[in-house]
């Protein structure tokens, strides 16, 4: 489709970024992981989401980047991964509120709920906007993948710093 051929490169890179993030992350959590040990529900409720954002961002490159034969097969594509999308960070919201390791404040409940939830609401939108005009559509989708994948990022170097930082000094304290 003639459409989706001027965002082979788009897909490449950005598909290619969220693929080598998510094998940084596992590196990283592997590093990290002398150090103390945090609660599953606050890496439930911190950490995976960072994963899962990645992998949306490489599915929706893969699918991107696809060899379709019409609009509207793609279409019921973002629309699929923006409902699971929505879906899942309703979950995440409540698996912040009922982890007791680490009180969220604004810019977690920023970058942990709500961006990931309207980069979910703009893959579904953009999945009805086809029907009259694609070239816009294809930018919003564009923009929801950008957005979730600077969205992980923040979130793991967000987790980093925690470990590094703040355990490291409560450690530090403890052992004193």
């Amino acid at each position: 489709m003639a459409e989706l051929t001027e965002w082979v490169n788009f897909y490449l890179i950005v598909g290619g970024s969220a693929g080598a993030l998510i094998g940084l992350q596992f590196v990283v959590i592997t590093l990290i992981s002398q150090r103390p040990v945090v609660p599953e529900d606050a890496g439930a409720a911190f950490a995976t989401p960072s994963v899962v954002h990645f992998a949306i961002v490489l599915l929706l490159s893969a699918v991107g980047d696809s060899p379709w034969h019409a609009i509207s097969s793609i279409a019921i594509c973002w629309a699929v991964i923006g409902l699971a999308g929505i879906v899942y960070t309703c979950l995440v919201v409540r698996r912040v509120q009922s982890q007791k390791t680490y009180r969220p404040v604004f810019e977690d409940w920023l970058f942990h709920c709500i961006l990931p939830l309207a980069a979910y609401a703009m893959l579904v939108i953009s999945s009805f906007v086809t029907a009259w005009r694609v070239r816009p559509a294809l930018f919003v989708v564009a923009a929801a993948a950008l957005m979730l994948l600077f969205v992980g990022i923040h979130n793991a170097w967000d987790a980093v710093t925690y470990h590094v930082y703040t355990l490291s000094r409560e450690t530090q304290k403890n052992s004193d």
